[in-house]
């Protein structure tokens, strides 16, 4: 339950759970001992950590200062099955990887990832020497590698978590002359993470050609047995609901986020600057706050970061007119419908959204009231609902609440810290 309440103070960046399972497919990848601090810890980022176990590495959880330990000298899958719980970037990230192996193994998951279409593997794997079962396009699959690196054209419109897996295992695979031509990419400040983390763990890193070539060149490429550190960003992700919240109810001061990152949700800032909140970028500290006479409807192009539509609800549902939010069609295979969940959720609050052709329309700016909503099991409307909260008429239950714990835990403890009244 989420009481009206006007947030003030300062909170931490959580872990960005993006940067946090990249490390651990980079670790697992090459060779060597590699100590990831501030590891996050939501239920993906500790999935992610249990499939580096299984690949064949010695991994200690958690240590005392917050940070991990995994000690690799390559993939070495030790079982035949593995979990990915309900993260999508792990399932698509990870398969490749397991794939390097000549063993056969089960890939399942939990929760929502039951339903979610992974048909690319069944069209692309076989090109690759890998042989697959899926359940109709979903889990469980079942492979057997060697995965050999081959040219290959891919579709990058659904996801570019597919396209983060192939080139982890085309660089693990140290391939040669070889390129992934892609058509559609979406999300191209994911993959700029992916190379990021790759090329800070020393991997084979192909050439770049514009986003439409990832080309692997003819050399051979040496991991040593290195040790390495790597500190897993702040996460723009889950704090965007957190500078939404003050630009709702009060003011808040982030602190942990890189302003260089090429996170893709960093660009939250562009839409909290056009509605007109208050809002100072600092390199140590973003600080964020309601403006005086109320926030202007925006225009907001998502496509290449789908995660935002859920804190751009809520704060579209405080600004004084009507908001346009475009690429729906990135959210039909989320954790929930997202577009028909946040229509549905929002719509018992009072506050209308249509959907028309790639256009979320939302009608803010004529309150929002008390009511009981439910999370759908999606993390990211949990917390779009409970942001939403802050400014209502009236108190707000949500239903499977516990949602969170997929990629934000501390959400509702970070909230009451900044003196929102949460029970």
């Amino acid at each position: 339950t989420i009481q009206p309440s006007k947030i003030n103070g300062t909170i931490h960046a959580p872990a960005s759970k993006s940067s946090m399972q990249r490390a651990c497919a980079a670790a697992i990848a090459k060779e060597g001992h590699t100590q990831i601090k501030n590891a996050g810890v939501s239920n993906d980022d500790k999935a992610a950590l249990e499939l580096v176990k299984n690949l064949g590495a010695f991994a200690v959880d958690y240590l005392d200062d917050g940070s991990v330990v995994i000690i690799s000298d390559g993939i070495n899958i030790k079982t035949s099955t593995v979990n990915c719980g309900e993260s999508g970037l792990s399932i698509r990230m990870f398969m490749p990887l397991i794939a390097l192996s000549k063993n056969e193994v089960t890939i399942n998951g939990t929760g929502s990832l039951v339903n979610r279409p992974m048909i690319f593997f069944d069209e692309i794997f076989p090109k690759l020497d890998v042989k697959i079962k899926s359940n109709n396009g979903k889990i469980p699959i079942t492979i057997k590698g060697p995965l050999t690196p081959k040219n290959i054209e891919i579709d990058g419109s659904f996801s570019s978590q597919y396209l983060t897996g192939l080139l982890m295992a085309y660089s693990a695979a140290d391939a040669k002359d070889v390129t992934i031509k892609v058509s559609d990419l979406k999300s191209k400040p994911y993959i700029d993470l992916t190379l990021a983390v790759m090329q800070s763990f020393g991997m084979k890193m192909p050439v770049n050609k514009d986003y439409k070539e990832f080309y692997f060149e003819n050399v051979n490429h040496i991991y040593p047995f290195t040790y390495q550190e790597y500190t897993v960003e702040g996460d723009w992700s889950s704090t965007s609901f957190l500078l939404v919240a003050g630009a709702i109810s009060g003011n808040i001061i982030l602190t942990g986020l890189d302003v260089f990152s090429t996170q893709a949700d960093k660009a939250i800032l562009n839409a909290l600057r056009d509605c007109g909140c208050r809002l100072s970028i600092e390199e140590k500290q973003i600080e964020c706050s309601k403006p005086l006479l109320g926030l202007k409807p925006f225009h907001f192009n998502a496509t290449d970061c789908p995660d935002l539509f859920p804190p751009l609800v809520a704060l579209a549902a405080y600004c004084n007119g009507t908001s346009v939010i475009e690429g729906v069609s990135r959210l039909a295979h989320k954790e929930s419908n997202r577009a028909l969940t946040l229509q549905t959720e929002f719509a018992k609050m009072g506050v209308e959204i249509k959907l028309q052709d790639d256009l979320m329309i939302v009608y803010g700016g004529i309150g929002v009231k008390g009511t009981v909503v439910h999370s759908n099991h999606d993390h990211r409307i949990a917390m779009a609902c409970a942001v939403t909260a802050l400014g209502a008429e009236g108190e707000i239950v949500i239903e499977e609440a516990e949602a969170i714990n997929k990629s934000y835990p501390n959400f509702y403890e970070d909230l009451k810290i900044l003196n929102a009244v949460v029970i």
